[in-house]
């Protein structure tokens, strides 16, 4: 019995939409991971969505600190962008994708220090 409602109750906080700016964030921080391997290495991405939460236009990345050589480069940016892509569309309510709906939002994408490089 406990485990059926405590699966109810993970199912249901999933598929809650969004409805602050916090809550936009949170869900983001869950899914959106750096590729590992690529310790110290990061971005951030700027990007816009829409009212709906699907991406608006091109994410940009205006900052990047990259370390390795350019294949691993090229590889942490390619994962990084793919790991925000894979995130979206984000679910927001109505309210919350009115408020935001074509206004820069900005994610720091980071390799962890302490992970071991591949």
């Amino acid at each position: 019995m406990a485990q059926a409602l405590l699966a109810a109750t993970s199912v249901e906080a999933q598929t809650v939409p969004a409805n602050t700016l916090p809550d936009l964030w949170r869900e983001l921080g869950a899914c959106v991971r750096a590729p590992g391997g690529h310790a110290g290495s990061e971005l951030t991405i700027v990007f816009s969505l829409r009212r709906d939460g699907s991406l608006l236009g091109t994410p940009r990345i205006t900052h990047s600190h990259l370390i390795g050589g350019a294949d691993a480069q090229k590889a942490f940016v390619a994962g990084a962008i793919g790991a925000l892509a894979k995130c979206l569309p984000v679910k927001i309510t109505d309210e919350l994708g009115g408020a935001i709906a074509g206004r820069l939002l900005a994610i720091r994408i980071a390799g962890r220090r302490g992970e071991r490089d591949a």
